[in-house]
């Protein structure tokens, strides 16, 4: 029947197969799946949804495995993992990519498309598979100039709820390409392949790094809070407080990375971030030095350490620099851990979306990432990333999919008339409920809580 491995709770390693690829160390040990199939081939996806609607389980799915929330682990479902199902192709004619969800953005699609000169912007961390991602929204390399990535997807593949095998685009069940770009965990099928838009690779990648102590930290963001919209859209820029392997305290970063084809055009797009009015007072400078791909991956690699535990959590900022930096302090002043970052993301100026499922941005976002290997203090982490992200309440807007856990924080994260689209073809599509959705605390409401 299958290709792929089909593994029951009585088989000896269920366990591993329901928790293994799971990124985050802080697996869930609350719930355990009725079953998980390895799939193989595109044909073991549409198997294991028929074998689920006969058994009446629901379905949940696991592409790389990097929800920080292990979304893909539910409760008696059957989950249909996707990381043997690995598969890409090339089309030179069109510049479009063919891949399989599992495919590592940066780890194998970027590696493969720069032997023809390509580029797609995948998320930052390489071990990130592009079907979560995608379906997220997809928070990718200059998202800011670039766009969202999901606004790069043409077609998709897909299993529905009849366990058919369909593709979706702009023009047949389009309903579908809607909801797969901005769904994420929600979203009511299998997809089994992207349909890639790509980009000509850049020639010449530069940065500026600048690395503050933390006692100017108002005064450097408020200055960035001001001046982040009028940097060219070829940077992308983050500030980012974390504690570099060769210090021994906790610095505020400031970044670029240009994405251009020459160092003149690098140079001129990065020279407002130079501009800093605080430059003299860094702890050290590095502007517009020419750097890779593989090295600004390989720092992601650093801060995204495997094998350890993680708590994350969110917010899309608005508002004043006099109102955000003092809400943001905490979470970049107060680290609990070494290895904790805390990311300020700019998205301004802000781009019109096009008419898909992700409909909610901000011109900041916000990010922190508790990372550690001591499970006895989860407890005490939660309780101090809470307290930071309640701190910042009075200026989010609501939340990214990407790095939310609704067990524990549920805000607003689609527009209203999209959420209400969403539901509406997910009545259509998926009228019984086989596929898991949203994992969450309660009833998934699209709301800020301190609105209501």
């Amino acid at each position: 029947m299958f290709t792929g491995t089909l593994h029951l709770p009585d088989d000896p390693d269920f366990e591993e197969a329901c928790l293994g690829r799971v990124f985050n160390a802080r697996r869930p040990a609350d719930r355990l799946p009725a079953a998980a199939l390895e799939a193989h081939t595109e044909q073991d996806v549409v198997e294991g949804v028929r074998l689920a609607l006969e058994r009446g389980w629901q379905v949940a799915v696991r592409s790389g495995g990097h929800s920080w929330a292990a979304w893909s682990v539910r409760q008696d479902a059957l989950l249909i993992d996707l990381g043997n199902f690995r598969e890409m192709a090339y089309d030179p004619h069109t510049g479009i990519v063919t891949a399989t969800p599992s495919i590592k953005g940066g780890d194998e699609l970027n590696p493969y498309l720069g032997e023809f000169g390509r580029f797609f912007n995948g998320g930052h961390c390489p071990s990130v598979g592009i079907g979560g991602f995608l379906l997220q929204g997809g928070q990718g390399w200059n998202a800011r100039g670039w766009g969202w990535a999901a606004e790069n997807i043409v077609a998709i593949d897909v299993v529905t709820a009849e366990g058919e095998l369909v593709r979706a685009d702009e023009t047949q069940n389009s309903d579908l390409y809607w909801a797969a770009r901005g769904a994420g965990p929600g979203f009511f099928g299998v997809i089994t392949r992207f349909h890639l838009r790509t980009r000509p690779l850049p020639r010449h990648l530069a940065h500026t790094v600048h690395a503050y102590p933390l006692d100017l930290f108002d005064e450097v963001m408020t200055w960035l809070h001001g001046m982040h919209h009028t940097v060219s859209d070829l940077v992308e820029i983050v500030a980012l407080t974390q504690t570099p392997p060769d210090l021994d305290e906790p610095v505020l970063l400031v970044t670029g990375v240009s994405m251009t084809d020459t160092p003149e055009e690098a140079a001129e797009a990065l020279a407002p971030l130079h501009a800093n009015p605080y430059a003299d007072r860094a702890l050290f400078r590095v502007e517009a030095q020419p750097t890779t791909l593989a090295e600004q991956l390989d720092g992601q690699r650093t801060a995204n350490p495997e094998d350890h535990r993680y708590l994350v959590d969110n917010a899309w900022l608005t508002g004043p620099a006099e109102d955000v930096v003092p809400a943001i302090r905490k979470a970049f002043t107060e680290h609990p851990t070494r290895q904790t970052f805390t990311i300020w993301f700019s998205m301004a100026p802000l781009r019109q979306l096009p008419d898909m499922a992700f409909s909610l941005q901000s011109e900041i976002y916000c990010a922190t990432y508790v990372v550690h290997d001591e499970p006895e203090r989860d407890a005490e982490l939660r309780s101090w990333l809470d307290e930071a992200m309640a701190a910042m309440e009075p200026v989010t807007a609501g939340q990214y999919l990407g790095d939310s856990d609704f067990t524990v924080r549920q805000l607003r994260f689609m527009g209203d008339a999209q959420w209400r689209r969403l539901q509406e073809i997910r009545a259509i599509r998926d009228p019984k409920g086989l596929f898991a959705g949203y994992l969450s605390a309660g009833t998934v409401t699209n709301t800020n809580h301190w609105e209501q």
